[in-house]
């Protein structure tokens, strides 16, 4: 196989939406790994920020709108679902107006805010693959794995007018 030949990963964002210690998690209803839960999110584009990205995709899946955007870590996983390498952004946020709706229902059957340690099952792959590595490293470390205390303590974000960040 030649590199040209060698398919690319497809970066895709996971956006983690917060409202008091809870969070957003909508039910899939697509054919590929159907009736779990995930974060609202979807593929990166061309000259589009990642910060740009889950504003976007949190506002056209959920019609709400989020602040003070945080990059929490990522997973690299193949993504066999997918049957696709799939390098997954995640991006912690907070929730800030609207009512989170079903506004691609042919993707998610509905959205519910969970407390953040007690997550529904099974998970969307990528979700269980983050939080396998977390706990696993904070295991090391600490003893405890705590979303809602990473996400805490991530710098927010801004982006330039150039989509850049600054």
């Amino acid at each position: 196989m030649t590199e040209n030949s060698i398919p690319r990963p497809v970066i895709g964002v996971g956006v983690l939406v917060w409202r008091n210690r809870q969070i957003l998690l909508g039910e899939r209803v697509s054919t590929k790994q159907a009736n779990c839960w995930q974060f609202p999110g979807g593929h990166l584009e061309n000259n589009e920020s990642v910060v740009e990205c889950a504003r976007r995709e949190v506002l056209e899946e959920t019609g709400i709108q989020v602040k003070s955007l945080r990059h929490l870590g990522y997973t690299d996983d193949p993504f066999e679902i997918a049957e696709k390498k799939y390098i997954t952004l995640l991006v912690s946020c907070e929730y800030d107006s609207g009512e989170a709706e079903v506004l691609e229902p042919d993707k998610c059957a509905r959205w519910q805010w969970f407390d953040y340690q007690s997550l529904p099952s099974p998970l969307f792959v990528p979700i269980s693959s983050y939080l396998a590595q977390i706990t696993a490293t904070s295991e090391s470390l600490t003893g405890k794995a705590d979303l809602y205390a990473m996400h805490r303590a991530s710098p927010v974000l801004t982006v330039a007018p150039s989509g850049g960040r600054r």
